[in-house]
């Protein structure tokens, strides 16, 4: 604490820590109370700042204020400016707290006892440092919410006498990531996706969608394989994958998870199972000498218990008080910058988010949404998705090479992992799971409804067993709707020349779009 803060707010800039403004503006909120207190903590994704216009409006990352909006350039002011108009950010408030220490904290609360926004920044100042300030019980003042839930997404509930306020926060000291409101994921949340789905599958039959399900499982198994540059044999993908069928049936704790992390290995041989007892980082090594090259930085070692307690508990207590969808994008990128293991993290990162969904009856009984399918699809945006958090927190992490070439944290970096913007993660995976409902599920359905039709028409005109059925509808599907000369040469050189004809004439009826796109690419 042996920067002093007072008068040293900033005025009017034009580039705040490499950021441009949109116009030449003084910060405020969070941006003034990082640059005076010289807070390292990831910058948030929007700052705050007051212009000269007399409109609010958004630009480059910034929400630029009128000059009305201008608060008191002291610890008070700008803490009251971030709560009211910027919402939560609580890496960068605990890390705050440690600056100013107690006292600053419990004057703001003895200048206005009542005030709504003095007895929230006690409480998240007691909530955070798990330290009592030396101040009395609250004896009035009307109970005020924590999480504005204009703003951000909150929980249910619990009261705090002490305070007089609502802790609605959506998860626990140990690990609470926020998401913002967005229209993106407001007009997500207000489809009901899990009632689409159930919808969707009504109508089919029991043994369509016993396949339809089988198939989009498999795909999912192999799709988290090919993410991770995996190319595995089917029986491992078909392990992976009776793994994911059963996600959401046993509680996600830390012996589950070690357990899964088994399973995802199979040859463990040269892996550590188990919490890491060393450092982490994803990235690339250095093609001469071998040294890391980190994109991500992963939690220090020693903070992986209290951080995977953290995420287990907010499992356990707090998801089911939030939209399913985004309790999996919170836990499972939670998960993923935690990085707790050796080996595995992303596929049990993305098994994560299978857990919560079945968990929460949000997909149809028995079908899992082939997200990794999707996030493959989407690679590129899945890294972006990552990067804009791990790309903000990496300048953060003070580290040095080791002699095995990874890599030791020098510095205090857990509270980075317990508390991020979850609000892209939340857009992607919400995004990710309505491909699945508005394209994969009702292609495969309609795909195997095809397949059934051709195939009952062709043994109409040929005996053939299952085998060379599927031959012959492959060899259809990938010449668009025609067989090629070697085909009516070799395999299937038995059909007469009308028999070829009326089984292509049967593909193209029963399968217009394969066939038509398929043409066209010829």
């Amino acid at each position: 604490m042996g920067h002093d803060p007072q008068n040293h707010f900033s005025g009017p800039v034009t580039v705040f820590h490499d950021r441009r403004l949109p116009e030449e503006a003084l910060p405020a909120g969070y941006a003034a109370l990082i640059d005076a207190y010289r807070l390292a903590v990831p910058v948030p994704l929007r700052l705050a700042a007051i212009g000269q216009r007399h409109k609010i409006y958004e630009a480059e990352g910034w929400r630029i204020f009128t000059p009305r909006h201008t608060p008191h350039a002291d610890l008070a002011g700008h803490l009251t400016f971030a709560l009211r108009y910027e919402g939560l950010d609580l890496c960068v408030l605990k890390t705050l707290f440690r600056a100013t220490g107690p006292e600053p904290v419990a004057d703001i609360v003895r200048a206005a006892p009542t005030g709504s926004f003095a007895r929230r920044v006690w409480f998240l100042y007691e909530w955070l440092m798990q330290a009592r300030l030396d101040l009395p019980d609250a004896a009035s003042g009307a109970y005020a919410l924590i999480v504005d839930p204009e703003q951000q997404w909150a929980a249910g509930g619990v009261t705090s006498t002490r305070h007089r306020v609502k802790n609605n926060l959506p998860g626990t000291p140990a690990f609470c990531p926020m998401i913002f409101r967005t229209p993106t994921l407001e007009a997500f949340v207000t489809r009901n996706l899990a009632g689409e789905a159930r919808a969707l599958v009504a109508g089919v039959p029991a043994d369509l969608l016993a396949r339809t399900a089988a198939f989009l499982l498999l795909k999912d198994s192999r799709s988290s394989f090919e993410i991770e540059g995996e190319d595995p044999p089917q029986d491992r993908i078909q392990r992976w994958g009776q793994v994911i069928a059963e996600a959401g049936r046993r509680p996600v704790d830390r012996a589950e998870l070690e357990r899964l992390q088994r399973i995802v290995i199979g040859d463990a041989r040269f892996v550590h199972l188990g919490l890491r007892t060393e450092g982490g980082f994803v990235g690339e090594h250095d093609r001469t000498t071998g040294a890391p090259i980190p994109d991500h930085i992963s939690a220090r070692h020693e903070d992986l218990s209290g951080l995977v307690d953290g995420l287990t508990a907010f499992d356990r207590m707090v998801a089911p008080a939030l939209d399913p969808v985004l309790a999996a994008a919170l836990l499972a990128f939670g998960f993923v910058y935690i990085h707790p293991f050796e080996d595995g993290n992303g596929r049990l990162h993305r098994f994560l988010i299978h857990h919560v969904l079945a968990e929460r009856g949000f997909n149809p009984p028995g079908v899992v949404f082939p997200v990794s399918a999707v996030i493959l699809d989407r690679i590129e945006e899945y890294r972006r998705t990552l990067e804009s958090y791990s790309q903000r927190m990496l300048p953060l992490v003070r580290w040095r090479p080791t002699d095995r070439n990874n890599v030791e944290v020098l510095n205090d970096t857990a509270d980075f992992y317990r508390y991020f913007d979850a609000t892209p993660h939340a857009e992607f995976l919400f995004s990710c799971v309505a491909r699945t409902i508005d394209v994969d599920l009702p292609a495969e359905t309609a795909f195997l409804k095809a397949y059934d039709t051709f195939k009952a028409r062709v043994l109409n005109i040929a005996d053939m067993p299952d085998r060379l059925l599927d031959l012959l509808f492959r060899f259809l599907r990938q010449n668009g709707g025609t067989l090629s000369k070697r085909a009516r040469e070799r395999e299937f050189a038995g059909l007469t020349d009308r028999e070829a004809a009326e089984i292509e004439a049967i593909f193209t009826e029963t399968n217009p779009v394969a066939a038509s796109a398929a043409a066209q690419i010829r």
